[in-house]
């Protein structure tokens, strides 16, 4: 692969949070040594890649951490062990304990999947956790995982994604037609609905992808993560808001005997290190979108551009036809969607009366975002 020398350059000075001891690998069942539990963790992120490839190293320790060694964790990043998109047959199969990645990557499998990552117009990050934590979404995603021989839990977000960069300028719906996007999930059904051709690429490929012309455009995540990756030098228009991935919550996805074998203890401790970095994800995603959005601009000369009404009005559009397609999948798909749309009503019309409302008007009174 060419990530060798491109992790290296985009790392930035990451320092690599290393796994607490190695593991054996291969088994369905939990390896056992001396009372230890050993857990393979294959990831769809490169390795020291800031932000997304660090929250999960850094998971990865923490769960050796807080259980002392009981359980001790194996990270591998992206094509260490296996492909990125690989890592949900490696844990389904048992060849690895669990997996970090973007739920949505496997909606060819069910399109449930995309729910537990972020859908077109869907919930923002507290929103989705609220679904998840307390209004019915884990177990959803549970009778789903379960389908797969799965145990799935939050454990990031990277908060209201980009648009994306495009290396023309987007002013009109007909302007997506025939652009070649690199776009997963359900975001990706709503381009090709617009005439676009969607394109699922892991992140270590996207860079050399967008150089070479074979993509015209990506969505990838926010300025943080984004400026890393240097789309910046072959793409120069960024657009916002995504509707693509207002939440973008991440997975920790394990093999369900491996689950199921743990203690009730250590069940507990590996929520809770899940739960930590659900919020330690998407804290250090808002802590530096905004001071690498002013590097972006102020460095590099990319263009900052909001995305029209009336191309957002197609956006909608295609997203209802997309929702449509994806109810009349299996009764689980239907089921996902009624809960998910019931809460996204509920929630997000609270959202509006709290939180929008007061940060509107004080963006107002301060003078912020112009």
């Amino acid at each position: 692969m060419k990530r060798r020398d491109f992790v290296r350059s985009t790392a930035a000075g990451g320092a690599a949070i290393g796994a607490a001891a190695a593991a054996t690998s291969g088994f369905p069942m939990p390896a056992v040594a001396q009372g230890r539990k050993d857990m393979v963790i294959v990831s769809t992120w490169p390795r020291d890649f800031p932000g997304l490839g660090l929250s999960a190293q850094r998971l990865a320790a923490r769960i050796t951490e807080l259980t002392e060694g009981a359980i001790t964790t194996e990270y591998f990043a992206a094509g260490e062990r296996v492909g990125a998109f690989d890592s949900f047959d490696e844990v389904a199969s048992g060849n690895a304990q669990a997996y970090i990645g973007a739920d949505y990557y496997w909606k060819g499998k069910h399109p449930g999947w995309a729910y537990f990552t972020s859908v077109p117009f869907g919930m923002t990050t507290p929103e989705w956790n609220a679904w998840i934590k307390f209004k019915g979404g884990q177990a959803l995603w549970d009778e789903l995982g379960s389908e797969f021989g799965l145990k799935c839990l939050p454990c990031g977000s990277t908060g209201t994604q980009m648009g994306g960069w495009f290396n023309i300028e987007v002013e009109t719906a007909d302007d997506l037609k025939g652009l070649k996007m690199r776009i997963p999930g359900l975001g990706g059904d709503v381009m090709a609905k617009l005439g676009a051709s969607p394109v699922s690429l892991p992140g270590g490929q996207i860079y050399e992808n967008l150089v070479s012309g074979a993509i015209d455009a990506t969505e990838w995540v926010g300025p943080y993560n984004d400026y890393f990756l240097k789309f910046y030098e072959a793409a120069k228009y960024y657009y916002y808001p995504g509707m693509h991935e207002p939440g973008g919550g991440l997975s920790l996805g394990m093999n369900k005997d491996f689950w199921e074998n743990l203690s009730a203890h250590e069940k507990a401790i590996v929520t809770a290190a899940a739960n930590e970095e659900l919020a330690a994800q998407y804290e250090e995603t808002m802590a530096f979108n905004g001071e690498y959005l002013k590097k972006l601009i102020n460095e590099h000369g990319v263009e900052l551009r909001q995305f029209s009404d009336e191309i957002y009005d197609s956006f909608g559009e295609a997203a209802a036809e997309v929702f449509a397609e994806t109810r009349e999948h299996s009764d689980l798909a239907a089921r996902i969607d009624d809960s998910f749309q019931a809460n996204l009503l509920e929630i997000g019309s609270w959202e509006a009366i709290a939180e929008v409302a007061f940060s509107r008007q004080r963006n107002r009174v301060l003078g912020i975002g112009g």
